[in-house]
């Protein structure tokens, strides 16, 4: 009747493999992505018309931003601001600029490519639609929009990044490196029992989809002690059957304080995992193939009837259930009765094929939480490196767990988060995570770590090893921030303040060296011509206060690692304190 919806996901970091891999199996001119149009929505309507009318930045900065942020709202409905209609009114340019970006507001701006979508032809695409190339390297890209493509019987793929996969493909290939255990995730056993333990404790921070404050106390509510308990309650955290009553019903059901009642008994089989409560699209359909004898055509019409509650199809749709329960030996009073029950459950139902891969998933993530954590939680934390806001909460659940949160290091840490084999009860922090660090920088310093023979023995041995091209000042006063260059002996605020004279000490030691003037002492700071030159010593300056030390530690991290400024009056916090600051955005 029309076409399937197909949602495959895959790694983030290689789902281009997966397209240049479709691309090879179907060929090139058979597969393209799909087109999005970006439109001038109010707010950006107003910055592009201020930039070609020669408003300053700011001026159109303080228009934009008096129109409210909500999704989709026109620049006519956002003059009901009053400050913002007033700034119109009083300011004939501000009139002028607002009268203009109307005339343009809802026009196509630019195009991009969809973040998910390609086709698939029978036949190469461009006798079927236009492509576009995007950009001078980019794939070939067919020019109508995802609702259009479909409409001229263009089939659709969804080929989804998850993080989620490339966190457990390195968790995976941690612990293969620090234990030897090769682990498949598809042959882990499914009735683990620190798996469901970690599971009822609401022990779930970093466990994919039931990380959030409600699903964490959901756990513990529903103890769940199958895959089936918590696939099915993926399925049910959400706001339809969170209102419905659903999810209290279920949970309820499993643990005896009301009686798991099946309309008929031949449904049993089908509602017996769900403790009698219709929680899937196809256990709908089920029942309708059961009672009526639908066939799965059939059924799936029914199931999108429902779904979509248009009243004329679901008078059809009843009479054939009637029809077919009867033809089938089925009380018509009763075969309504459970039509009804359908018709009300369907508004709820969820794809259960989605819902198992999503809830095999999160099994998965918390069996390797459960049995191998520090790897697991190192794993989620350098996926999540540019989110400091969870870094912190994740560093929190790993020093309640006993697990040592070690601070960056250049002669130990690595790009990434990572469990040193010798020690499995610490993380060491990944130079990644520190601000204005970029990938760049850190290759630089690992190569040169390397070049080391694995170790810089001084600050001054790394200085002289490194790439300037590469890492400049700012990403060395953001590691001596963090923490990075506490073992050399000297405190932060010393090499800070000598920085600057240390690397043109360094640059001018790799110069002598590339142009092959080696002082006697080569290795040990010579000088040009056989004359020794001093060695670099930092100045002789205080270190910082405990409270500077940790407010640049945060400029460098984004939070306070080695310490906390209330640390001192954590007894006084708990006694007063009803909520964690971290909480507030789920109770709001």
């Amino acid at each position: 009747v029309s076409m399937p919806d197909v949602d495959v996901d895959f790694c983030q970091d290689r789902r281009e493999e997966v397209i240049e891999h479709t691309r090879q199996k179907y060929g090139g001119p058979y597969v393209a992505q799909i087109i999005t149009y970006g439109k001038l929505q109010a707010k950006l309507a107003i910055r592009d018309v201020a930039r070609v009318c020669d408003l300053t930045f700011n001026d159109a900065d303080r228009i934009a931003k008096l129109i409210p942020n909500e999704l989709g709202i026109s620049l006519e409905d956002a003059l009901q601001e009053e400050a913002l209609q007033r700034l119109r009114d009083g300011d004939p340019r501000v009139r002028r600029i607002y009268s203009l970006a109307q005339g343009v507001e809802g026009l196509t701006r630019q195009t991009g490519v969809h973040a998910a979508g390609v086709v698939v032809a029978d036949r190469p695409l461009v006798e079927l639609v236009p492509l576009y190339r995007d950009g001078p390297d980019g794939g070939p890209v067919v020019q109508f929009d995802m609702k259009s493509a479909e409409s001229i019987g263009l089939i659709k793929f969804d080929f989804l990044g998850l993080k989620t996969l490339d966190q457990i493909r390195d968790a995976v290939a941690m612990i293969e490196r620090n234990t030897g255990e090769r682990i498949d995730m598809s042959d882990i056993p499914t009735d683990d029992p620190p798996t469901f333990k970690l599971l009822q404790k609401g022990d779930a921070l970093g466990v994919f989809q039931v990380e959030s404050s409600g699903m964490r106390e959901l756990l513990t509510k529903l103890r769940p002690s199958s895959l089936d308990d918590l696939v099915a309650l993926v399925a049910l955290y959400r706001p339809g059957p969170l209102n419905a009553g659903m999810v209290d019903d279920f949970i309820d059901r499993k643990h005896g304080r009301k009686a798991v009642e099946y309309p008929l008994p031949p449904l049993e089989p089908i509602l017996k995992s769900t403790y009698g409560v219709v929680v899937y699209q196809e256990q709908v359909m089920q029942i309708a193939q059961v009672l009526a004898s639908y066939s799965l055509g059939e059924a799936d019409l029914l199931r999108r009837a429902m779904g979509k509650k248009k009243p004329e199809e679901m008078a059809k749709q009843k009479v054939r259930f009637m029809q077919g329960a009867k033809d089938n030996g089925y009380d018509p009073k009763k075969a309504e009765e459970i039509f009804d029950l359908l018709a009300m459950f369907a508004a709820y139902g969820f794809n259960k094929s989605h819902s198992a891969a999503y809830g095999y998933v999160s099994y998965q993530t918390a069996w390797l939480k459960a049995n191998h954590r520090a790897e697991y939680m190192a794993a989620l934390m350098s996926i999540e490196s540019a989110n400091t806001d969870k870094i912190l909460i994740y560093i929190g659940d790993c020093k309640r767990a006993g697990i040592r949160i070690d601070p960056p290091d250049v002669n130990h840490s690595i790009a990434a988060f990572n469990v040193p084999r010798d020690d499995r009860g610490s993380i060491r922090y990944g130079l990644d995570a520190i601000k204005n660090v970029g990938s760049s920088a850190v290759e630089a310093i690992l190569e040169a770590r390397a070049e080391a023979g694995g170790r810089f023995t001084g600050f001054m041995h790394c200085l002289e090893k490194l790439d300037y091209k590469r890492v400049n000042k700012k990403v060395l006063e953001n590691l001596i921030k963090a923490g990075a260059f506490d073992w050399t002996g000297h405190h932060r605020a010393a090499l800070l303040e000598g920085l600057e004279g240390a690397i043109a000490s360094a640059q001018r030691d790799q110069a002598d060296r590339a142009s092959g003037q080696f002082g006697l002492f080569g290795g040990l700071g010579g000088g040009v011509g056989g004359v020794s030159k001093p060695a670099w010593r930092p100045p002789e300056t205080a270190e910082w206060s405990p409270e500077r030390l940790l407010s640049n530690e945060r400029d460098a991290i984004g939070f306070f690692l080695s310490g906390h400024p209330t640390e001192g009056y954590a007894d006084e916090v708990d006694k007063f304190a009803s909520c964690r600051i971290g909480r507030l955005p789920a109770l709001n």
